[in-house]
């Protein structure tokens, strides 16, 4: 059974801390090619800001992202995932929850971070290796099989 951890690359995190301007968050997303990033408070995981997130408690409010803090526009209801859990718990976290990035959480402090694309390529690989034994199978199985 695969684990969170077996697919979550450690220390995969983009973060600013706790009282950084917005500004910082999305240059951070911008520089890194990623559409959320942590806010810690030290090391412990505190909220989420998001490029949604921007666009709908900042600019669509017509507040300056420069003097406004990420703590005031943050996601503070984390769903996240320890890294003993299995893959489709995981999964069924982003499903019911409807977001594209799962936190990966020990002890309140965050070790990566995952998106719906790493879950993806997990499903994928596991498909492809299915067709490929079902192709050895039927192609070249035991002879008792195939009369």
């Amino acid at each position: 059974m695969t684990k969170v951890r077996d697919i979550m690359v450690p220390g995969f995190v983009h973060a600013v801390e706790i009282g950084d301007s917005v500004a910082d968050a999305v240059s951070m997303m911008r520089d890194r090619n990623v559409g959320i990033v942590a806010v810690l408070d030290r090391d412990r995981l505190v909220g989420l800001v998001s490029e949604r997130d921007v666009v709908r408690r900042v600019v669509a409010n017509g507040h300056d992202p420069a003097s406004t803090r990420v703590d005031a526009i943050m996601t503070r209801d984390i769903v996240f995932a320890g890294p003993d859990e299995a893959f489709q718990d995981a999964v069924q976290l982003m499903d019911a929850a409807n977001i594209r990035h799962l936190p990966v959480v020990q002890d309140g402090v965050l070790l990566s971070m995952l998106s719906v694309r790493d879950l993806l390529r997990v499903e994928l690989q596991a498909r492809r290796e299915e067709i490929h034994y079902l192709r050895e199978y039927m192609f070249h199985g035991p002879a008792e099989a195939v009369r």
